[in-house]
C-alpha cells in the first residue's frame, strides 16, 4: 500500500501544479486586457467563453489517449502504447483544423446571441477570429498530455504548462503594449504560446517514438478507437457543462445578487476541484496500466486508496471553506454585504466537497478502465435528475442568500449526489475491469 501511495502522490503532485497555472495564467492575461479599458475586457469575456467552451468539449482528448495507452504500457507492449497515442495526435490535429477553419467563419454568429453593444461586440470578434488559429494546437496539447499521462509522466506536462503559460504573459505584453495592437495582441500572443507549447510535446512525442521504435503514421483502427471513446467521453463532458448552464440559468432567474453569488461559489467550487481532479488524473493513469498488466488486486487496492485521498482531500478542503466563508467572499468583492450573503451556500459547499471527493475519483477510475460509455450514459440520467430539483428552486425559492444556498446544495448535493450513486453502483461491480490490452 504503501508503493500505491507513492505511485498516486507521484502523479498527482504534478498534475495539480499543471491545473493551477493555466487559470492563474488566465488571470494575468485578463488584468492585462483589462488595463486597455472595459470594452476590450468586456470583449474578451465574450470571447473567452466561447473559446473556453469549445476547449473544454475537446478534454475527451486527454481523457481518452490517458487509459489506452496506459493499458499497453502495463500489457508491456510500450512501442504499442507511444503508437496509439500518436493516433490521438492525428486525430487532434484533425479535429482541430476542422474547428479552426469552421469557427473562423462562424465568429460572427457565435458573437452575436450575447446581444453586446457594436464596440464590444468588435472587440470580442478580433479576439475569437485570432484565437481560432491556435485550436489545433490546444487540442494536440491535450492529446500529448494523455500520452504522456499514459506513459506515467505528469512531470513533463507540468513543465510545459508552466514554461507556456509564463511565455505567454511575455507575449502578450509585448504584443498588448510595446507594439500596442491591443486585444488582437493579447490574442496573437496566446496563439503563439499555444503552438509553441504542441511543438515543444511533439518534440518530446518524437522522442519517445525513436526510443521504442513506434510509428510516427496515423493508423485507422487507432483512430477510430479513440474517436469512439472520445465520442462518449463527449457525451459525458456535455452532460456536465448543461448541469453548469442549468444552475447558472437557475441564479440568473433568482436576481442579480444571486447571480452574482453564484459566480463566487462556482469559482471556489473550480479551485477545489483542481486538487481532487489531480487524484482522478493519477485513478486514470494507474488504474489503465494496472487493467493492461491483468492485476485486478493491484486496481481493487488502487480504487481504495484513491477514494480515501479522495474523500480525506474533499474533508481538508471543505473545512477551510467553512472556516473562511465569512470572509472569502470579500476576496472577490468589496461588499461586506454580499460576502454575508454568500456566506450560507459557502458552508453548503464546504460540506459538499468530501462528496465531491468521492465523485471526482470515481469518474478517473472509470475513465482509467475505458467505461467510457457508462460514464455517458448514466451522465444523461444525472442531469435528469438535477433538472427537477433546479427548476424547483426556481420556482419556490426566496430570492435571497436562503435562495442562493438551496441553489447551491441542489448542484453540489442533489447533482453530485446523482453521480456519485451512478458511479459507486458501477465501482461496486466488476462490469468495468476488463483487462488486457
Amino acid at each position: 500500500m504503501t508503493t500505491v501511495n507513492r505511485d498516486i502522490l507521484r502523479l498527482a503532485v504534478p498534475t495539480l501544479g499543471a491545473l493551477v497555472a493555466e487559470p492563474l495564467f488566465l488571470l494575468a492575461d485578463s488584468a492585462m486586457v483589462g488595463h486597455l479599458g472595459v470594452t476590450p475586457l468586456a470583449g474578451l469575456g465574450i470571447a473567452g467563453v466561447i473559446i473556453q467552451t469549445i476547449i473544454g468539449l475537446m478534454v475527451f482528448l486527454a481523457y481518452a489517449t490517458t487509459p489506452a495507452v496506459a493499458r499497453r504500457l502495463g500489457a508491456g507492449d510500450e512501442p504499442g502504447a507511444v503508437s496509439v497515442g500518436i493516433d490521438g495526435l492525428w486525430l487532434a490535429l484533425g479535429l482541430g483544423a476542422v474547428l479552426a477553419v469552421s469557427g473562423w467563419f462562424a465568429t460572427p454568429v457565435l458573437v452575436a446571441p450575447f446581444g453586446a453593444s457594436p464596440d464590444v461586440t468588435e472587440q470580442a470578434s478580433v479576439y475569437l477570429s485570432i484565437s481560432m488559429a491556435g485550436l489545433p494546437a490546444m487540442l494536440l496539447v491535450f492529446a500529448a498530455t494523455g500520452l504522456l499521462r499514459g506513459l506515467q509522466d505528469t512531470r513533463t506536462p507540468l513543465f510545459v504548462a508552466t514554461a507556456g503559460f509564463a511565455v505567454n504573459i511575455a507575449l502578450n505584453f509585448v504584443f498588448i503594449y510595446l507594439l500596442e495592437f491591443g486585444i488582437a495582441g493579447a490574442a496573437i500572443g496566446t496563439v503563439l504560446a499555444q503552438w509553441g507549447m504542441a511543438m515543444a510535446y511533439l518534440a518530446v512525442v518524437m522522442h519517445h517514438a525513436r526510443r521504442t521504435g513506434a510509428s510516427l503514421r496515423p493508423h485507422r483502427e487507432g483512430i477510430s478507437g479513440s474517436a469512439l471513446s472520445g465520442g462518449w467521453l463527449f457525451v459525458r463532458t456535455v452532460s456536465l457543462r448543461v448541469a453548469i448552464l442549468l444552475a447558472a440559468f437557475v441564479a440568473t432567474g433568482l436576481g442579480t445578487t444571486e447571480l452574482a453569488g453564484f459566480q463566487i461559489v462556482m469559482t471556489i467550487f473550480t479551485f477545489t476541484a483542481f486538487a481532487l481532479d489531480a487524484l482522478a488524473i493519477a485513478a486514470q493513469a494507474l488504474i489503465g496500466k494496472s487493467l493492461g498488466a491483468a492485476d485486478t488486486t493491484l486496481v481493487r487496492s488502487i480504487l481504495a486508496r484513491c477514494l480515501q485521498w479522495g474523500v480525506g482531500a474533499g474533508l481538508v478542503l471543505g473545512l477551510i471553506v467553512i472556516a473562511t466563508s465569512g470572509v472569502a467572499g470579500l476576496l472577490f468583492t468589496g461588499d461586506p454585504e454580499l460576502a454575508r450573503f454568500l456566506m450560507p451556500s459557502l458552508v453548503v459547499l464546504g460540506i459538499s466537497t468530501p462528496l465531491a471527493g468521492f465523485v471526482f475519483v470515481l469518474d478517473g477510475v472509470l475513465i482509467g478502465a475505458g467505461d467510457a460509455r457508462y460514464l455517458a450514459l448514466t451522465g444523461i440520467l444525472n442531469v435528469a435528475v438535477f433538472v427537477p430539483l433546479a427548476l424547483w428552486v426556481l420556482v419556490a425559492a426566496p430570492s435571497d442568500a436562503t435562495g442562493l444556498a438551496l441553489l447551491t446544495a441542489a448542484f453540489t448535493l442533489g447533482y453530485l449526489a446523482a453521480r456519485a450513486t451512478t458511479l459507486g453502483l458501477r465501482a461496486r461491480t466488476t462490469a468495468w475491469m476488463r483487462t488486457g490490452a
